[in-house]
C-alpha cells in the first residue's frame, strides 16, 4: 500500500515582502501622526484619518497577513481516494473514491491565466472549463476529473512521488 502526504503553505519570499511593505505604510504614518499630534499638536496632512480609523486599517491589514500564513493545504493520496484540505476554509479532510474520477494525472499548469493565480481557486476570465484549483504554489498539479465532468486540481510540489502513487492507483479509477 503506497500512501502519499504533503503539506504546502504559503511562504513565498516575494509575498513577504509584499506584505511587509503594505504594513509599513499605515503604521509609520500612523506612528507619524501620532506623535504630530503629541509634540506639535496639530494633525497630520490636510484631511487626516481619523486615529480610530488609521488603527482600524493597520488592524485589518495585519489581521490579513496573519491569515495568509494560516492558509494550509493538505493531500493525501491512499488506496481509498484522495484527500484534500485547504484550511480554514475546509476544517477538515475531503474525500474522493476512486469510483468517482474518471482521469487523474499530474500535470504543468498556468497558474495566472488558467485560475487566475493561487489559492482557492476558479477558471479566470471565464475559463470556467479549467474547474477549480487548490493551490499554494508553483506550476504542478494532480489534475482530477470526475465522471460527471467537474475537474479539480490540486497543486504538489512534489510531482515525482505524486505521479508514481497515481500510477500505483489508476486500476481503481473505472
Amino acid at each position: 500500500m503506497k500512501v502519499f502526504k504533503e503539506e504546502q503553505r504559503f511562504t513565498q519570499s516575494w509575498m513577504i515582502i509584499i506584505l511587509i511593505i503594505a504594513l509599513i505604510g499605515p503604521l509609520c504614518f500612523g506612528v507619524y501622526g501620532i506623535i504630530q499630534q503629541l509634540f506639535l499638536n496639530q494633525p497630520f496632512g490636510d484631511k487626516p484619518m481619523s486615529d480610530g480609523g488609521l488603527l482600524f486599517f493597520t488592524f485589518v491589514m495585519l489581521c490579513f497577513s496573519i491569515l495568509i500564513f494560516l492558509f494550509k493545504l493538505t493531500t493525501k493520496i491512499d488506496e481509498i481516494g484522495i484527500h484534500y484540505q485547504f484550511f480554514p476554509i475546509h476544517f477538515s479532510l475531503k474525500t474522493i473514491n476512486w469510483s468517482e474520477l474518471k482521469a487523474a494525472k499530474v500535470r504543468t499548469y498556468l497558474p495566472l491565466s488558467e485560475f487566475g493565480g493561487w489559492g482557492f481557486r476558479s477558471g479566470f476570465f471565464g475559463n470556467k472549463g479549467k474547474g477549480k484549483a487548490l493551490n499554494v504554489s508553483g506550476d504542478i498539479g494532480i489534475q482530477l476529473e470526475f465522471k460527471n465532468g467537474q475537474k479539480l486540481l490540486i497543486g504538489t510540489q512534489k510531482q515525482t512521488e505524486a505521479k508514481s502513487v497515481l500510477e500505483t492507483y489508476q486500476n481503481k479509477i473505472v
